[in-house]
Parts: C-alpha cells; sequence; structure tokens
C-alpha cells in the first residue's frame, strides 16, 4: 500500500486530498461527516506529484467557474452498492440537482431512497463525486457531510457559472 495524503486550501476551507498508486481515494473537508481518522490517510504526499498536483489544479478551476467536470484517476472505496450509488453521482450535470429517489430509480432500487441518502453521504470523494448535487424530492437542502452551508455554497457556485 502507498497511501499519502496532501492539505490544499479552498474557498470552503483546507481540503485534504488522499491517493494510492497514483488513483485518488479521498477528498475530505474539516469537520466532515463520516471523514476518517488521520491516520488512514497515509504519510505526507508531494504536492507536485500526481495525482495531488492534478487535483489540486482542477479544484482551483472548479472554484473559480471554469471547469465543470473533473478528469482525475478515482479509486473510491465502498461496498458494491455505495459504488453504484457514486457512480450515478457523477452522471449529474455541473449546475444541476437529483432527488434520493431519482438516483435510487437510476440505479434500479426504485425503493432505497434512504439507502442512497445514506451511501451520498459516505462518499469519500467529495466535489470530484458531487454527493453536493442531491437534494430533497421538494427541492429542499438536505443533510451534506460538509455541513448545509458548504452545499449552499457550492450549488451557488455552479449556477452562477451556469447562468
Amino acid at each position: 500500500m502507498n497511501r499519502a495524503y496532501v492539505i490544499v486550501e479552498s474557498p470552503i476551507g483546507p481540503l485534504t486530498m488522499v491517493a494510492e498508486d497514483g488513483d485518488l481515494t479521498g477528498l475530505y473537508m474539516d469537520e466532515q461527516s463520516h471523514r476518517p481518522g488521520g491516520e488512514t490517510f497515509g504519510f505526507p504526499g508531494d504536492a507536485d506529484a500526481e495525482p495531488f498536483a492534478s487535483a489540486a489544479k482542477q479544484l482551483i478551476a472548479y472554484f473559480s467557474g471554469e471547469l465543470t467536470s473533473f478528469d482525475l484517476p478515482l479509486a473510491p472505496e465502498g461496498t458494491p452498492f455505495q459504488r453504484r450509488v457514486w457512480a450515478a453521482l457523477q452522471t449529474i450535470p455541473y449546475g444541476q440537482t437529483r432527488s434520493y429517489g431519482e438516483l435510487a430509480r437510476q440505479i434500479g432500487s426504485e425503493s432505497a431512497s434512504r439507502a442512497v441518502g445514506l451511501a451520498n453521504g459516505k462518499n469519500p470523494i467529495a466535489l470530484v463525486i458531487p454527493c453536493h448535487r442531491v437534494i430533497g424530492a421538494d427541492g429542499s437542502l438536505t443533510g451534506y457531510g460538509g455541513g448545509l452551508d458548504r452545499k449552499r455554497f457550492l450549488l451557488d457556485l455552479e449556477a452562477k457559472a451556469t447562468a
């Protein structure tokens, strides 16, 4: 196992990027729900090495409204169900939202909106796998591991860039 981490600054606070063998396995916000303990992040990495350098560059472009789709090697660790949900999250276009029920239908588990919500909350690669684009069936902002203020910030950022 060759796991390393790098911390970068962002408009929503410090982001911890975790990579293993060249793949991004984690992108965590400070005070994020379901954030694993720091001991699982490995050793301090080189910010100029891949995938950290590309991820940092793409995050800067995302926060400036210039990047609408990330192109990074990802290897999120989770159950088969969680990985199906995370794959479905990546199909939500920039600047758009989906409900938990819509995602459940998309993955063929129509009655699993609660399970989809739990999997969404355990997304290990925030922003890149856009769990912030999931809202309640009534259009309300519902739980977000990074906090509702960050969720609103991200949705507003994407709305401004697509306006």
